[in-house]
This record gives structure tokens, C-alpha cells and sequence, in this order.
């Protein structure tokens, strides 16, 4: 659900969150080029005038759609890495919570990778709304695996978000199971390969901290 949404007066708009709604399940289902304004608007219960007060254009609802995407994503990480967990077992959280949403039903990929695929100029702003996102994730698990005691620990960020990339991409194209648990091995075997997996037993590993 899209709560908070407001017009120009601060006051909740509805309309504003149907149309949300409506365009974050048909975009993430359908791609995004294949889906047309009178679409969104027939589904949203909306009239086309309606649309247009609250999103001047198209690539403005797609950047808004994008926006919801991260912030959900950022709830998620501080939901996996809060309750004063190690910084190992926050690193080890996080790739639980993706293999999570991996696993999910109706998962189709990553949100971020597909809208880059469809708006491939990097000057664009939907391009340029899946860059944000992409650095900000990039930099929080730098910032997981520095506290980890990961040093260098940027390469190891990127050899992480290799692997949540690799893992959103072949999700969807095959039985997620194994799919998961390479993801999850490949974070135990960074964890172990910069020193930082905390001592845990494989069995430890595989429940999560208790």
C-alpha cells in the first residue's frame, strides 16, 4: 500500500495513490514501454485530466513508480538489519531478505535492472532514478562490510551487489531454490574470504542469529 501521498495542499490524495498503485503493479508485471497512460488511468478508476494534475508526463509517474520501489527496498535492509545484529549477521540479513523477495510470488526481477533495460541513455531521468538507487544500496553494504571488519571493503560491496544482480536476474527464469542458495553461499564465502564471518557454523549460518 502507498500511504502518505499528498496533493499541492498537503492533503492525502487518493487518486494520486490509485494511479501509484496501479502503475507499480502493471509496470513491475508488464514492463514499462508496453503500458500506455489510458491503461493505467482504466485501471487507477481515474480520468486521464486526473492523471496529468498530479504527473505532468509519463516518465514522471515511471520516476515516481521507481522512488516507491527504493523506499521500500530501504525499509526492507533497516527491517533485516535492525535489532542490534552484528554487522556480519546485518550482511547476512540483508541477502535473507533478498532471497525473500526472490522467492516471492509474482517475482519478475529486479524493478531497477528492468527500467534500465527499457531507458538504457544515462542522461535520462528514469535511468537516472535506478542509478540513485543502485548507490545508495551499493553504499549501505560498503557500510555493513566496513563495520564487518571487511577491509578493503568496497570491492567486497561489489562483488555483493554482483551477486544480489546475478541472483535477481536468474530468479525469475528458473526454480528460485537454487537460485537462493548460491546467493547465500556467495555471501558466506565473501564473509569468509575477508575474515568477517563472526566464527558461525554452517548450521548457524543457514538458520540466521536467533
Amino acid at each position: 500500500m502507498l500511504g502518505g501521498v499528498t496533493n499541492a495542499q498537503g492533503q492525502v490524495s487518493q487518486a494520486r495513490s490509485r494511479l501509484l498503485t496501479a502503475a507499480t503493479r502493471i509496470f513491475y508485471a508488464e514492463g514499462i514501454h508496453s503500458v500506455g497512460v489510458d491503461r493505467i488511468v482504466a485501471e487507477a478508476k481515474v480520468t486521464r485530466a486526473t492523471l496529468y494534475r498530479h504527473f505532468p508526463g509519463k516518465d514522471d509517474l515511471i520516476v515516481c513508480y521507481l522512488r516507491e520501489a527504493d523506499a521500500a527496498i530501504r525499509r526492507q535492509v533497516d527491517d533485516a538489519v535492525s535489532g542490534g545484529l552484528s554487522a556480519p549477521d546485518a550482511v547476512r540479513a540483508v541477502g535473507r531478505s533478498i532471497a525473500e523477495g526472490i522467492r516471492s510470488p509474482g517475482f519478475r526481477g529486479c524493478a531497477f535492472l528492468n527500467a534500465a533495460a527499457e531507458y538504457p541513455a544515462p542522461e535520462h531521468p528514469v535511468h537516472q532514478a535506478v542509478l540513485a538507487h543502485r548507490q545508495w544500496f551499493s553504499r549501505t553494504v560498503t557500510e555493513l562490510l566496513a563495520r564487518a571488519g571487511a577491509a578493503p571493503a568496497e570491492p567486497a560491496a561489489r562483488h555483493f551487489v554482483m551477486l544480489r544482480d546475478g541472483a535477481m536476474a536468474a530468479g525469475c527464469l528458473s526454480d528460485p531454490e537454487p537460485i537462493c542458495e548460491t546467493l547465500l553461499e556467495g555471501v558466506e564465502g565473501l564473509l569468509r574470504a575477508l575474515g568477517a564471518d563472526g566464527g558461525k557454523s554452517p548450521e548457524e549460518r543457514s538458520t540466521g542469529p536467533s
